[in-house]
């Protein structure tokens, strides 16, 4: 029986940093991308892909505000939708031309997905995920009074809209997912942490002003897609203690214990690395396999021969 992967693509699968943010850049990163998938594919795994969708949703954001005379603004549960379409049709494009390529005959198909949060959760009440435009402290205070928006200012570099960054509680697409993937499609959900909504009193789901962490939501789907092996692909080769210093480790594998002494020593900033160990841990505590390994490295970390492994 084939081994299912979950496989999340960082931001660098579809967009490199510094790199001009046209579409032919992200539509020849997402090609690149979908080689590396397509070898693990052609090893006999069943997958499902989740990515990031960062600079896209903010991008669009940045596109309401500059329109926003002209065109009146969307608010951010549909920008996310946007960028999980626009972001998934490169992805299915581009993984079913090289699946072709290769006389490969699954199918793929990407699924807009919904990401459950609660109301009660904490994040709504103490927002801190900056999204979108740099403002001046002027503008900032105008976006307070006129939108009510939460305003923060970004390591010097202006101010920021902050909004939650409440805890997935389900992937309302996930029974759907685990079909398509048994009949033996490739999947590809949950962009972008999902589309956040929640339940309302009378069973409705509507869509929250939210963004939910891509490696938490990655992780969720994970676990609900009953995959064997969750797989964080990233920028490094693997994860790093001592950090920049001269005692600097790569770790290769390790238990969830270690990862967990390693998390509480403080080595993994909650803006990087720190979410990513909290859902490898978090995934691999239920007898399951997680790994963190570059996008390059992905086949050979399937191996065992590349990449950080918790299990």
């Amino acid at each position: 029986m084939s081994e299912r992967v979950v496989i999340a693509l960082g931001g660098n699968a579809i967009l490199q940093p510094h790199q001009e943010a046209t579409y032919e850049n992200q539509l020849e990163n997402v090609r690149s991308s979908s080689e590396i998938i397509a070898d693990i594919v052609q090893k006999g795994y069943e997958v499902v892909i989740t990515h990031g969708n960062g600079p896209q949703v903010g991008l669009i954001l940045q596109q309401n505000e500059e329109a926003k005379e002209v065109v009146p603004p969307f608010p951010l549960d549909v920008c996310n939708a946007k960028s999980q379409g626009l972001i998934g049709y490169m992805l299915d494009q581009c993984l079913k031309n090289e699946l072709r390529k290769r006389g490969l005959t699954q199918q793929v198909v990407s699924v807009l997905t919904q990401t459950q949060v609660s109301q009660e959760d904490e994040a709504f009440r103490h927002p801190t995920k900056p999204i979108g435009t740099f403002y001046s402290e002027e503008e900032a205070k105008q976006m307070i009074q006129k939108k009510g928006w939460n305003m923060r200012e970004d390591a010097g570099r202006g101010w920021r809209r902050v909004v939650p960054s409440p805890q997935p509680q389900s992937i309302l697409e996930s029974e759907t997912i685990m079909k398509l993937v048994e009949s033996g499609a490739i999947v590809i959900a949950s962009g972008g942490g999902g589309i956040p909504v929640v339940q309302q009193e009378d069973g409705t789901i509507k869509g929250v002003e939210a963004v939910i962490d891509k490696d938490r939501s990655g992780r969720k789907l994970a676990q609900e897609a009953n995959a064997d092996i969750f797989m964080m692909v990233t920028d490094v080769k693997n994860v790093f203690i001592h950090y920049g210093t001269p005692e600097q480790q790569a770790l290769g594998q390790i238990s969830t214990g270690e990862a967990k002494r390693y998390v509480r020593e403080g080595h993994f900033s909650t803006g990087s690395m720190g979410p990513k160990m909290e859902a490898a841990v978090s995934f691999a505590e239920q007898g399951k396999h997680a790994i963190i390994c570059s996008l390059e490295e992905a086949a050979l970390a399937l191996n065992g021969t590349a990449g950080t492994h918790i299990s």
